[in-house]
């Protein structure tokens, strides 16, 4: 096996979380003043009291809970000790439920969930919990609850023209908002949500398809910084162990097509907090297989140490156990075959929603849309059959060791697939 890594802690380096600790426990000060300002009658959402009634009710989950807490290393690096007890983290989990990420240029905190739970998704305690069905499945459902906020009209009130807003001078450069649909002159730009506004579409113009007449192009089908590409990859390995392999049946969830993909190559790239989310399709063809996986929210790959706040990094391990779309797309060009498009969730950011027209039968055209990841995204992996690749662009081939790697266009060159040798 043939791989190329990546610099580690997934959530720092793709923006979710900032980079600079300090930043974080800013943010972190700031909330629990929030939480300690609260009126004392002030109701807890309904799925936060479910919460509490689980923990109360299941003593392996109080444990679970409870023992992350305190396993969060005592040395000077985590000296400032956010967490204290379970009922804290209740109040801090419930006070984000009706807020929306504001923008901060540097320090932004795109998911707040994560920065409250980060040192304990390090712990040995912590990585049980974060695979415990019955935790993973109060966070599904504190997910959603967020979720249905970040949709509602409510949540645009960040769509402002303040330091923090997403309409300030700072955020527009950095976003790149003239890349997309949106009305300059509407209060909200038009949106009618965060999460309108997190999944907005590009205009007309922007992203255009490399090379759509030659089919041996294969596209980039995300906006996404390359993470790693591994070539003979198994249908079944350790990906929990340190080197993170690709376990196939894994990743596609026993899909069928598995044995095609046996010992062929994933290329992987991850979306940073500010990426365009939509997923395009890298090949013109036909959908064999559109679903979507469930899977975790939280859980880290415990080969990679207790360190709880510089976890390190997760992404080859997320695509295996995290909420995830899954699609097989059988390539018009016989060369490629079977790709597989697998848009990976990671923590809060894990609604993973396939377009309705893409279904098994329908045609795609070469940088088609297939969904979009609601709330941000994570990573995506690329999957081809062996030989179907001649070679990678030198933008798609993964640099580790700079922190100022770009991310390649969605729908541009990512790869060349292999033609037959001529007949001599």
């Amino acid at each position: 096996m043939s791989t190329q890594d990546a610099p580690s802690d997934h959530k720092r380096r793709n923006g979710w979380l900032p980079a600079n600790q300090d930043d974080l426990e800013t943010w972190l000060e700031g909330h629990q003043t929030r939480v300690d300002a609260r009126p004392a009658d002030k109701a807890m959402q309904l799925v936060v009291t479910e919460f509490r009634e689980l923990i109360d009710t299941e003593p392996v989950v109080r444990l679970y809970l409870t023992e992350m807490i305190d396993q969060v290393p005592r040395n000077s690096a985590y000296r400032k000790r956010h967490l204290k007890n379970v009922d804290q983290l209740l109040l801090m989990i419930d006070e984000v439920l009706t807020t929306a990420p504001e923008f901060s240029d540097g320090g932004m905190v795109t998911t707040p969930l994560t920065a409250i739970l980060d040192w304990t998704m390090g712990t040995p305690a912590g990585f049980a919990a974060y695979r415990d069905p019955r935790i993973n499945g109060m966070f599904q459902k504190i997910l959603q609850t967020w979720g249905e906020f970040l949709s509602s009209p409510d949540s645009r009130y960040v769509l402002n023209d303040s330091p923090q807003g997403w309409k300030s001078e700072a955020a527009k450069q950095i976003v790149g908002i003239d890349d997309y649909r949106h009305d300059p002159a509407k209060q909200y730009w038009g949106f009618t949500s965060w999460n309108d506004f997190f999944t907005r579409r590009l205009t007309a113009t922007s992203r255009p398809v490399a090379s759509p007449e030659d089919d041996s192009v294969i596209l980039s089908s995300c906006e996404s910084t390359p993470y790693k590409i591994s070539t003979g990859v198994q249908r079944r390995d350790r990906f929990w162990v340190k080197s993170q392999p690709y376990s196939l049946e894994d990743m596609l969830a026993n899909d069928p097509s598995v044995d095609k993909f046996v010992g062929g190559t994933v290329y992987q790239a991850f979306l940073s907090a500010l990426n365009y989310h939509r997923w395009h399709s890298p090949v013109s063809g036909t959908v064999l297989r559109a679903f979507v996986q469930p899977g975790t929210y939280f859980s880290e790959a415990d080969s990679e140490g207790t360190d709880a706040t510089e976890p390190k990094n997760s992404e080859g391990y997320l695509p295996h156990v995290s909420a995830r779309a899954i699609l097989i797309i059988r390539a018009d060009n016989p060369n490629i075959g079977l790709v597989a498009v697998i848009a990976v969730g990671m923590i809060e950011v894990s609604s993973c929603i396939i377009d309705p027209e893409v279904t098994p039968g329908h045609h795609l055209n070469k940088g088609d849309e297939l969904g979009y990841f609601q709330f941000g995204g994570s990573t995506e992996c690329l999957v081809f059959q062996p030989g179907a690749i001649h070679s990678f662009t030198l933008c798609a081939l993964p640099q580790p060791e700079n922190p100022e790697a770009k991310a390649v266009k969605v729908r541009s060159h990512l790869a060349t697939a292999q033609t037959p040798a001529p007949i001599s």
